[in-house]
């Protein structure tokens, strides 16, 4: 593949409702049917838009041409605010749609990793410019004092891909097939043999899991 003439990054801010929310724009092709919105993990712990999860997954969805979107939540990075326990993250990521809608006015594909993933989709689901989503590392067990409700995707009937590895601490093979199941479709679930949390070692597979699924299941994707 040549290199691609719209692979530029721009650095901006956000309006968020507690401040102005840095983020960065990895530029999209002219002839762009969606754009993207990718989060990421959990703030107290590291979590911020530079994380290998989520710079692969921006990079999957950018290869089809689709301009991709990544923003700190509150508190990381230059972010304005304090971390809210995941209530006004929830409003951090509608900040994001709101620009991806009014920048592009294109149908979105929104991804998260984690926390990212957990709050990202929970934002996502009844939003009705974003028309598919991507779980990465879905937080299906309690961890520490962190416990996610999940229950919105029981009624999310947009195209689901959740791809975990089958070492995740964090989502027992078991549990995320028993939620899985339970999913209306359109769904996908992928395991991906080995991988922990991180997908450490194991990023390739997950970046190609993403892109073989955008072919499938986006209409009008195609690999730039």
């Amino acid at each position: 593949m040549s290199s691609l003439p719209y692979s530029a990054i721009r650095s901006l801010f956000l309006d968020g409702p507690a401040g102005r929310l840095e983020a960065l724009l990895n530029q999209g092709a002219e002839t762009a049917t969606h754009a993207a919105l990718v989060c990421h993990p959990h703030p107290l712990y590291g979590g911020a838009f530079h994380n290998k999860v989520v710079f692969h997954t921006m990079k999957a969805l950018n290869s089809f041409g689709f301009p991709v979107l990544r923003f700190n939540f509150r508190g990381v990075g230059m972010s304005v605010g304090t971390h809210d326990n995941g209530s006004g993250e929830v409003d951090d990521v509608r900040a994001a749609l709101d620009w991806l809608a009014a920048e592009f006015r294109l149908p979105i594909v929104c991804a998260g990793f984690s926390f990212g993933a957990a709050i990202g989709l929970r934002a996502a689901c009844p939003d009705a410019r974003v028309d598919s989503v991507i779980g990465l590392g879905l937080p299906v067990l309690p961890t520490d004092d962190r416990s996610y409700d999940l229950s919105f995707l029981q009624t999310c009937n947009k195209p689901k891909l959740l791809v975990s590895g089958t070492r995740d601490e964090f989502g027992p093979r078991l549990r995320l097939e028993q939620l899985a199941q339970s999913l209306p479709e359109p769904k996908k679930l992928v395991l991906i043999e080995a991988a922990d949390h991180f997908f450490e070692g194991r990023l390739k597979e997950l970046r190609e899991t993403i892109e073989k699924w955008v072919e499938e299941t986006i209409p009008g994707a195609a690999r730039r």
